[in-house]
């Protein structure tokens, strides 16, 4: 008996918005970085993006598909580099949620687009951060360049918040309505 699997819209829509973030990923990984670990993660937009219009499920899925798919074809799959990428998204993707429900379990006005960009990034790179000196470089003078990429992550996730809120706002009716 062969089995047929049939996506619904979510499923299109996910896949479709993972493909772009993949792509992002991809060609972000061939920019140079000045200081290792030092990346603007243009991909984490998208994420935003599919938050915004279709919540966390599905803005989870993208994140995960967008490591791990990505990692595949830029050859770092299961490597350090794919520890500390999946690691980072995970967190954030859990600091996402975490807003998410404060918001609702306060009753507050929401937290903006901008605003989670840079949570998420922070929470990102405080992770990366965490796991390099847990795992990799034990050695306190690893502390010495805390700030440096605290300060990329806040300069980062503040550019991405300034990018996703201008696509959000462009372009909510056509992200909600499936065209893009």
């Amino acid at each position: 008996m062969l089995l047929k699997i049939t996506p619904d819209r979510e499923d299109v829509v996910i896949a479709r918005f993972a493909a772009l973030a993949i792509g992002i990923h991809v060609l972000e990984s061939l920019l140079p970085s000045p200081v290792p670990g030092i990346k603007p993660g243009f991909a984490n937009i998208i994420t935003l993006l599919v938050f915004m219009a279709y919540g966390f499920s599905a803005a989870s899925w993208v994140s995960i598909l967008r490591v791990v798919v990505g990692s595949l074809i830029v050859g770092t799959f299961l490597s350090p580099t794919f520890v500390l990428s999946f690691s980072g998204a995970i967190v954030s993707l859990l600091m996402l949620y975490w807003c998410d429900r404060f918001n609702r379990l306060f009753a507050v006005d929401k937290l903006s687009i901008f605003s989670l960009a840079i949570l998420m990034s922070m929470a990102h790179m405080a992770t990366q951060f965490l796991i390099v000196y847990v795992f990799f470089i034990p050695h306190k003078a690893l502390l010495d360049i805390l700030p440096v990429m605290m300060t990329a992550a806040l300069v980062f996730g503040a550019i991405n918040g300034v990018i996703a809120r201008k696509v959000h706002k462009a372009h909510e009716v056509r992200i909600k309505s499936g065209t893009s």
